[in-house]
């Protein structure tokens, strides 16, 4: 007998994981203002004009990439959305919206209650209605580049869940 047997679980597979990611553009512009700081500071030196290239393009970089690291999960009954962590028996109907209507979702048809998991350079997105009544948040609205995926983990994680109360 391996020693894993007795002592180790099979964990389920993660039904779905996305990271949200910045686009690439980004990482151009973050190149193009190091090199603006080194600009600025070119009348001071050589040194000064090195440090602002190499200082500016680190901090515009750890900017970029702070607000692209945000996740969206499916992951042990609960979806987890940033800093938001909800059961999936507290979600109903998700709804995927395409570029045109995700922008109405942002914009014109946007509740101030709902939570927004919001990136802009991300066109397609997921709503998701909240159920539980002491939650007064009424929908979670969240850009993914895989809404459909989102929409069969959830759906997926939701029947386990109802299956395994029962």
């Amino acid at each position: 007998m391996r020693p894993c047997q007795a002592s180790c679980m099979q964990l389920p597979a993660q039904p779905y994981e996305e990271r949200l990611t910045v686009p690439r553009s980004w990482w151009l512009i973050s190149f193009l203002i190091g090199v603006s700081c080194a600009l600025i500071l070119l009348p001071f030196g050589v040194l000064p004009m090195l440090g602002g290239l190499v200082g500016g393009t680190a901090v515009a970089a750890v900017v970029a990439s702070s607000y692209g690291s945000v996740r969206i999960r499916v992951v042990g009954g609960f979806l987890v959305a940033g800093e938001a962590k909800v059961p999936v028996t507290a979600l109903g109907r998700a709804e995927v919206l395409d570029p045109e209507e995700a922008r109405a979702w942002r914009t014109y048809k946007a509740d101030t209650r709902a939570f927004m998991l919001l990136r802009a350079y991300i066109p397609t997105a997921l709503r998701v209605e909240v159920t539980d009544p002491e939650d007064p948040t009424p929908y979670l609205y969240l850009s993914t580049r895989h809404p459909q995926a989102l929409r069969e983990a959830l759906e997926a994680a939701r029947t386990a869940a109802a299956s395994g109360a029962a």
